[in-house]
């Protein structure tokens, strides 16, 4: 199956057949008090989002509209903050920093990325800095695990996407990653009328509210499926009850919509990551809406050197048999 098989939707975008679902959501209308009580927004959203995702193109921007909802939830995400899994209960309203460190979104670099997917390629590409996890592996640990970068007012970033409509295939949110910076991400969309595909290239450690506010603004997930196991995940990324949630939120994705899926093939790690993350993948997901990218990238850079067993690159072998396996488990491999 190629690409345009299996994210038809995405294609259709970038070919003018279709609208991005965030320009959708502007045309949505909707009931809205910042004195409203959150359930009943909650059950509103909800609601709403099914109008989304059946519509094909956005009606008449509405006042207030799904986006101005989204936004309204998002912000009383912040405080207590519960934007990703580790659920820090911090006051990010007021400036407080949870354990990813976030206060101000801050953007490290926004550029037109030529190295990612074939399908995505031209993408205009915004990193921020910080992340939820610390992986002792990191390529980007410079930016993920440091304060970089400078705080870009919506409305300007905005006007910087809406400058690259005709020269890239879409918007592509990373990090770091994305999630710490939500809200600010919803209100550069509030500014923005790019048709371009929004892309949501993240960890997938949010929670399950974070997910629902990703749901008719995410064009399309490139995603991150990196560990087998929580024990894995908990000695090289810090992180706890990895499988649990980065499974729940693919299951999630995979219903919202398109998803290019990465998995990091890392040396030593092929029968307690790789294979039960590749067969989890057949059996839990519509395939047909998923391209695997099996990935041969990795590289003992940062801390890997002193952690035994990740201190040296990927073998030809090792790459091989994950690759295989993905092809006879029936994935659509990259």
């Amino acid at each position: 199956m190629n690409a345009k098989e299996a994210l038809p939707r995405y294609f259709r975008i970038f070919d003018g057949k279709e609208s991005p679902y965030y320009l959708i959501c502007k045309g949505v209308p909707v009931s809205l008090s910042s004195d409203s009580d959150s359930d009943v927004l909650w059950k509103e959203h909800e609601e709403k989002v099914r109008e989304v995702r059946s519509a094909k193109g956005p009606s008449k921007v509405a006042n207030p509209n799904l986006l101005d909802l989204k936004l309204e939830l998002g912000r009383r995400l912040l405080n207590p903050c519960r934007l990703c899994e580790r659920k820090c209960n911090v006051d990010r309203l007021a400036g407080e920093a949870g354990y990813c460190r976030v206060k101000e979104s801050n953007v490290t670099s926004k550029f037109v990325h030529w190295g990612e997917e074939p399908e995505l390629i031209p993408s205009y590409t915004i990193f921020f800095s910080r992340c939820t996890f610390e992986c002792i592996f990191c390529q980007n640990w410079d930016i993920s695990q440091r304060d970089r970068g400078h705080h870009i007012p919506p409305e300007n970033l905005a006007s910087s996407i809406e400058g690259m409509l005709g020269g890239v295939r879409n918007v592509n949110w990373v990090g770091g990653d994305p999630t710490p910076n939500l809200v600010y991400i919803l209100e550069v969309l509030e500014s923005c009328n790019a048709s371009l595909p929004q892309v949501w290239n993240s960890n997938m450690y949010l929670t399950e509210k974070a997910m629902s506010l990703l749901d008719g603004i995410t064009d399309l997930y490139l995603s991150d499926f990196k560990y087998g196991n929580d024990s894995c995940a908990g000695r090289l990324s810090r992180v706890t009850r990895y499988f649990e949630v980065v499974s729940r939120n693919h299951k999630i994705a995979n219903e919202q919509c398109e998803i290019v899926l990465r998995h990091l093939v890392m040396p030593n790690h092929i029968e307690c990551c790789t294979k039960p993350i590749l067969k989890w993948i057949s059996e839990n997901l519509d395939i047909s809406r998923i391209r695997v990218n099996v990935m041969d990238q990795y590289r003992p850079q940062y801390k890997a050197r002193d952690f035994e067993g990740m201190d040296r690159r990927l073998s030809s072998k090792e790459f091989n048999t994950a690759y295989h396996f993905a092809e006879d488990l029936g994935l659509n491999v990259i």
